[in-house]
């Protein structure tokens, strides 16, 4: 479709033709007033809810490839999915576009949103689309699913906890990785359902903005060896701590079960690191000083 579409029903059908098939929980998905999905039956499981939102000049640069920037406004909600150990499930997504928006522009962002779709098994099942006369502005509503045993949440560290993180740091916006990263939703499982992991959080902000997030919600502090940070190439320790979007897994880990974590991890996912980067301290010990990530809400 070269021109803009006509109406919302011929929108809805070029979005629809994008996405792929609902699960079986799906009872009714898209073009309804509401979605229809039947929860678990299985027993222990607790739902997840989680909303994100991507903004034009803020999340991504004027002129990225829409495709890219589907992928990317999927990608972020799973990452926290993955950071409480669990399973998604479905997406609602609103979309305000600029009113120079035409079909093509509509097919690149859905084809994106389809592609994360597909690679980790999201039903999307309805949303909004409205023209805008700002720039481009994406939300983003995904349920999930985790067993309770399983669950990790932030407040759970304790001092004397190894703190640790998956994969490498440092650079995702000039590399452009913060537009092609890939969730850790199979590792977040995976670390959900090991005993001795306490505490997890995914990291988006930057490690300076989030690992003392993480440590005020458990009510410890926190020192870290800098020079321990596993960075991608070119990258210094410093932008490992400040840069943000690098959407890995920080997490805690009991000190005398790290060993067998180690040598499991390894096993599992040999080309992911899981690097020990310092300790949780008691709350009163000064933490380690550290620049700060990307604040929201911080003045420009």
């Amino acid at each position: 479709m070269k021109g803009s579409p006509r109406s919302e029903a011929e929108l809805l059908e070029l979005i629809s033709a994008s996405l792929p098939n609902p699960s079986r929980d799906v009872l009714n998905g898209i073009g309804d007033d509401c979605a229809v999905i039947r929860p678990s039956a299985a027993k222990g499981i607790v739902q997840l809810l989680k909303t994100d939102a991507l903004v034009e000049g803020i999340h991504f640069a004027s002129g990225t490839r829409l495709d890219l920037v589907g992928w990317k406004a999927l990608c972020r909600p799973l990452s926290d999915i993955a950071a409480m150990g669990g399973t998604p499930r479905q997406a609602v997504i609103t979309v305000a576009a600029p009113t120079s928006w035409k079909g093509s522009h509509w097919k690149a962002l859905y084809r994106g949103i389809g592609k994360a779709a597909r690679a980790f098994g999201i039903s999307v099942v309805g949303g909004e689309t409205v023209r805008s006369p700002v720039p481009c502005f994406l939300s983003v509503t995904l349920t999930g699913e985790v067993e309770k045993k399983h669950l990790k949440l932030r407040s759970g560290a304790r001092p004397g906890d190894f703190i640790c993180v998956t994969g490498r740091l440092g650079g995702s916006l000039k590399s452009g990785r913060h537009l092609r990263f890939s969730p850790r939703l199979d590792e977040g499982r995976w670390l959900g359902a090991e005993r001795g992991v306490t505490a997890m959080m995914d990291l988006s902000d930057g490690l300076g903005s989030d690992l003392p997030k993480l440590a005020i919600e458990s009510g410890t502090s926190f020192t870290i060896a800098p020079e321990s940070l596993p960075c991608h190439r070119g990258c210094t320790a410093r932008e490992a701590l400040s840069d943000g979007e690098d959407y890995e897994l920080l997490l805690t880990i009991t000190p005398s079960r790290w060993p067998p974590i180690m040598r499991r991890w390894n096993a599992h996912f040999p080309r992911i690191p899981l690097t020990c980067i310092g300790r949780m301290t008691p709350a009163d010990f000064p933490p380690t000083p550290l620049p700060s990530g990307y604040d929201h809400l911080r003045s420009q």
